[in-house]
């Protein structure tokens, strides 16, 4: 039974420290966060925040967590091999865009000039990932490291310009957005590798 308390309770100061740093996050810079901010807000000591985390970088992207696995769901789905429905943008590049949009203020916090390498790293991982399977099947060949270059090329490209789109302040709507960058998308995702 100990194990099962302490499991509980470990579960609930992380979900406080993770509240509390996206909490601090709506007030200020994530480069202005210190682990004491977070320990303050959460009510725990500073070596419980170190019994879990390394730093605010790695609490960032677990805090994160659920957030970049929406998104994630959403890139997953969009085709990268021109295979949309007729000439319009993938539904899924625009549903894209529309998370992004909806949860700005957090991804600026973290994608942005004061936010987190190691956290844009985490997530271009897992983008990579994500749109792997859609290009293994177009990419396959004698050489594995084509596709896995390619999908890391294509979610550079997708992180990217979500990361100009938060600078600029998401002008325009998702759909907008998502249709001026489309054709490049598809040009990239439709050239033969040499």
């Amino acid at each position: 039974m100990p194990v099962q308390q302490g499991d509980r309770r470990s579960r609930r100061s992380r979900t406080a420290m993770e509240g509390a740093l996206l909490e601090l996050i709506g007030d200020r810079d994530l480069s202005q966060i210190s682990v004491s901010d977070v320990t303050g807000r959460a009510d725990v000591h500073r070596s419980t925040f170190y019994e879990h985390y390394t730093d605010v970088h790695d609490l960032a992207a677990s805090a994160c967590t659920e957030m970049f696995d929406q998104l994630l769901s959403v890139t997953s789905a969009l085709s990268v091999t021109g295979e949309s429905s007729g000439e319009g943008v993938h539904p899924s590049l625009t549903a894209m865009f529309a998370h992004v949009a909806e949860h700005h203020a957090l991804y600026q916090a973290l994608l942005g000039a004061d936010g987190s390498a190691r956290v844009i790293n985490h997530l271009l991982r897992r983008m990579t990932e994500s749109v792997r399977p859609r290009l293994s099947a177009r990419l396959a060949g004698p050489e594995g490291d084509a596709v896995d270059s390619a999908a890391a090329f294509v979610s550079g490209a997708l992180l990217g310009a979500i990361a100009d789109w938060l600078h600029r302040g998401c002008p325009g709507t998702p759909e907008r957005f998502a249709a001026a960058i489309w054709p490049q998308l598809v040009a990239v995702s439709l050239a033969q590798p040499a």
